[in-house]
């Protein structure tokens, strides 16, 4: 799998929006309608989102040194870390479907980055182990579902002192990072600490982007509400809220909550996306086109426009012209080589075409970076029939 330890947090748009950390966004006046959506379903809280279930306080016992276990475990981090993953003793999965906090993590033994930061931490704080957060600038990474495009960002945790302490003139312990990704596919790449707070409004925003996935818009809302709350920081969460207000049909609280992202960020052709639409929805065609001109030409001077390719792909696919679908699943592929989705679309074309080699190899490709366990199956059994029809 592409994701052999690691990542990832999605945050929303009309398209979506990932995980990075904005300016301040500190005015919230006139941001919530509480009262034009139906009260949750289910508590709204973080408060258990780093409580160690029964089992995970047995297994804690079971496989950290008895100093760790007793409360004396700033220099145990290492032996946290083996016991996690190293051995391989817990395996997780990544399956990005839904951010689960620490229990439901282990319980399942699966989650995306989120989850598995949030769950590493929930030992590491057990066990009085140093922690901090990073959010990690990689290279801009793009995901589908139910009629959404979203971005996808990056979180890993580092357990132990930023600063390791010395002791007879030797480094006591150094600091260990856990992480999702190789570190290879992370090498160079920018990264800045984010506080506790900010984890947590990261993981309400995603159940707020996960809930409209679903169609759960209502409790979307008092998620998204939940994360602005908890860190007015973090702006995606302001977008969020903006599709949440977009698929209500409440298009000027939409507006306003777009607005404030582009406060701090006025570049976020995202949010810029998202506003020029909601703008047009209203007849506001002047301050549309504004936006529409700078988005343009902000995305001249950027990558081609995500799925753009795909989308004529899937077209070309439906009226048999599996050439052409061919031919733009490849520049798709260009942008994102490694897109479960596209890899998998590439190869129903090959097939079509009799390039069962090359199909094959396209599923595989799909199987390895897919990223829930539904998609996994599919591709899986795809990829069965395909061999088989080779053989």
């Amino acid at each position: 799998m592409k994701h052999a330890l690691a990542c990832c947090c999605a945050g929303l748009t009309a398209l979506m929006v990932g995980c990075a950390v904005a300016p301040r966004v500190a005015d919230q006046t006139g941001l919530f309608h509480d009262a034009a959506f139906a009260v949750p379903t289910q508590p709204v809280s973080s408060a258990d989102l780093f409580s160690l279930s029964p089992a995970m306080q047995r297994w804690m016992d079971q496989r950290m040194p008895r100093g760790a276990v007793n409360g004396h475990a700033t220099r145990y981090h290492r032996e946290l870390i083996d016991a996690l993953y190293d051995g391989r003793a817990l395996r997780i999965d990544y399956d990005a479907a839904i951010t689960r906090n620490a229990a439901d993590t282990f319980d399942i033994r699966a989650g995306n980055c989120l989850s598995l930061v949030i769950m590493t931490a929930a030992f590491a704080k057990a066990l009085n182990i140093d922690v901090e957060y990073q959010s990690i600038d990689v290279d801009e990474t793009w995901g589908r579902g139910e009629g959404m495009v979203f971005a996808i960002g990056h979180v890993n945790i580092t357990l132990g002192k930023k600063r390791a302490a010395l002791l007879d003139g030797r480094l006591e312990y150094v600091p260990l990072t856990v992480d999702f990704f190789p570190p290879e596919a992370t090498l160079g790449q920018r990264s800045w600490p984010i506080n506790e707070s900010t984890v947590v409004a990261m993981y309400m925003n995603n159940r707020a982007a996960e809930l409209i996935a679903a169609g759960q818009i209502d409790d979307a809302y008092w998620w998204a509400r939940g994360a602005i709350r908890h860190d007015a920081r973090f702006a995606p969460s302001y977008n969020t809220l903006g599709v949440v207000f977009r698929r209500h049909g409440m298009l000027d609280a939409a507006a306003l909550a777009f607005g404030r992202v582009l406060v701090v960020e006025p570049n976020n052709t995202k949010v810029m996306a998202n506003l020029a639409t909601v703008l047009d929805a209203l007849g506001k065609t002047a301050e549309a086109a504004q936006i529409h001109a700078r988005l343009a030409s902000l995305m001249a001077r950027g990558q081609a426009a995500p799925f753009v390719a795909f989308n004529l792909g899937v077209q070309h696919m439906q009226t048999g012209d599996y050439r052409l679908a061919r031919e733009a699943f490849a520049r798709e592929l260009a942008r994102d080589p490694y897109n479960d989705e596209v890899n998998f679309w590439q190869a129903r074309a090959l097939m079509q075409l009799g390039e069962i080699k090359r199909a094959g190899e396209h599923m595989l490709t799909a199987v390895e970076f897919s990223t829930t366990f539904r998609k996994r199956e599919i591709y899986a059994a795809k990829l069965d029939q395909i061999q088989s029809y080779r053989r």
